[in-house]
């Protein structure tokens, strides 16, 4: 069964009024896009900027151009609403030069509703917000606006099927994410993201291998998947069933997702990454979030330590040359110093090629929240650094396995800390740096590695063409 639908005739109306609207002023209005948070918030952000621009809207650079600002917003760390609120404050004097500007707030912050009131009361220049769930109710919403000149504050909406069809703007033409499947059924207790993004709601497989067959078509090379629990997809068939028709597509083409929750992670899933090994990318991000069973039942992980070791030996064994990545939290609530020693020891036991850790953040609104932390400070700053050094070690080890190799590297571009050189990724997910071409940026490209850092590969161009 098709879980989606095309967007109606109700929303393309709803953008050629506004397109009309932006017509009738006789200049081209510009909309400033800011996108934070995790991968699922950059595809929602490149579908913003593709209705903004389908309603008669030309991007630009900064703010101060803009007549419309949308900011996509986040809500796993309130380090990221706080800094969402700073930029979103800067609006302001923007407002004052510029009465016509419409601010809109959209993404996970706003589906809380201690941060709408906030906005709604201590920022009267933000013209609406818009939820994640609602995201294909921008044209209305910022119609209403125009039309109507009061704010909108949607909250609460009730999650509807998936629009299909919205309109998208990439950021690159060679890279691309496809949403698969929204919402989160786990209820860990330190995460606010099925709070926010609600239960989970599966796209129907049709449409996913159409996009991904267009996007091939369109010179597209990396692809991924993305869920809030990507492995746990379900519609008319399952994760590994949609991945097995997906690397069946033709094209030069790699194949990603994430990210992935232990407890899904299936034979099959396995099987089917070992049977395209021309397809899916080696590698697995799997997060771990702690070693300690103590720990890990407290955050209701539905896992042990001994059971994800055992889904980390059947993905060695059947790709041995898997890259593996995780997540960690350091200090979660009562977390003992055997805890912490538990986790460091599956690090090492594992050793990935990254691990990302997060010092504990409490969320208003959920479980952990509640949960008495007698750590103090210092203690998990401590056990922070502690947890970096290993992981600075591990990735380490596993980058210099590629010094003297040859590989295969698809050009994202200029790098960002060098302008003399380019960089790309290798199907592995290894950040390489080169000298190249312009015309090498959305191609694969072999690279030989000539040195290894802990988290860059230094390399130099071999070959010109594929």
């Amino acid at each position: 069964m098709e879980n989606g639908k095309n967007v109606g005739r109700d929303v393309a109306d709803m953008m050629e009024r506004v397109r009309a609207r932006n017509r009738a002023t006789g200049r081209t209005p510009g909309v400033y896009v800011i996108t934070f948070g995790c991968q699922q918030n950059e595809a929602d952000g490149e579908k913003l900027r593709g209705m903004a621009e389908q309603m008669g809207y030309s991007p630009v650079e900064r703010p101060e151009e803009a007549d419309l600002i949308l900011l996509n917003t986040c809500a796993v760390r309130e380090h990221a609403e706080l800094r969402a609120l700073s930029i979103i404050g800067t609006c302001k004097h923007l407002r004052e030069k510029n009465p016509g500007l419409i601010v809109g707030v959209c993404g996970c912050m706003t589906a809380r509703g201690s941060r709408v009131e906030q906005l709604r009361r201590g920022y009267p220049y933000v013209s609406f917000t818009l939820e994640p769930s609602a995201l294909h109710r921008l044209p209305e919403v910022l119609l209403s606006v125009m039309e109507q000149h009061k704010r909108r504050f949607l909250l609460g909406e009730e999650a509807e099927e998936i629009p299909e069809g919205l309109p998208v703007r990439r950021t690159h033409r060679h890279r691309a994410y496809v949403s698969i499947m929204y919402g989160c059924n786990n209820f860990c207790t330190y995460c606010i993201v099925p709070y926010v993004r609600g239960r989970e709601r599966s796209r129907g497989s049709a449409a996913i291998v159409d996009e991904v067959r267009a996007l091939v078509a369109d010179g597209c090379k990396d692809i991924t998947l993305l869920g809030q629990n990507v492995n746990s997809y379900r519609s008319d068939c399952d994760f590994a069933e949609l991945m097995d028709r997906i690397c069946r597509l033709p094209g030069d083409f790699l194949l990603r997702f994430m990210t992935s929750h232990p407890k899904d992670v299936s034979d099959r899933l396995i099987a089917v990454m070992a049977a395209h090994p021309e397809r899916v990318a080696p590698h697995f991000h799997l997060p771990l979030q702690s070693g300690s069973d103590r720990i890990l039942s407290a955050m209701n992980r539905k896992y042990t330590a001994k059971g994800y070791l055992g889904t980390v030996e059947r993905l060695r064994r059947a790709m041995p040359d898997i890259a593996l990545t995780t997540d960690v939290i350091v200090g979660f609530p009562g977390e003992s110093e055997a805890d912490f020693a538990a986790t460091c020891d599956v690090l090492r036991r594992v050793g990935y090629d990254m691990v990302y850790s997060f010092l504990y953040s409490p969320r208003e609104g959920t479980p952990a929240a509640n949960m008495e932390n007698p750590l103090t400070e210092a203690e998990r700053s401590a056990r922070f650094s502690r947890l970096l050094a290993c992981a600075n070690e591990m990735a380490a080890a596993s980058n210099r396995k590629y010094e003297g190799c040859a590989v295969r590297v698809l050009v994202d571009g200029v790098s960002k800390n060098d302008s003399r050189l380019y960089s790309g990724r290798t199907a592995a997910g290894k950040l390489v740096h080169f000298a190249a071409a312009p015309s090498d940026v959305g191609e694969f490209r072999t690279v030989r590695i000539l040195r290894a850092d802990s988290y860059v590969l230094h390399g130099e161009l071999v070959q010109q063409k594929p």
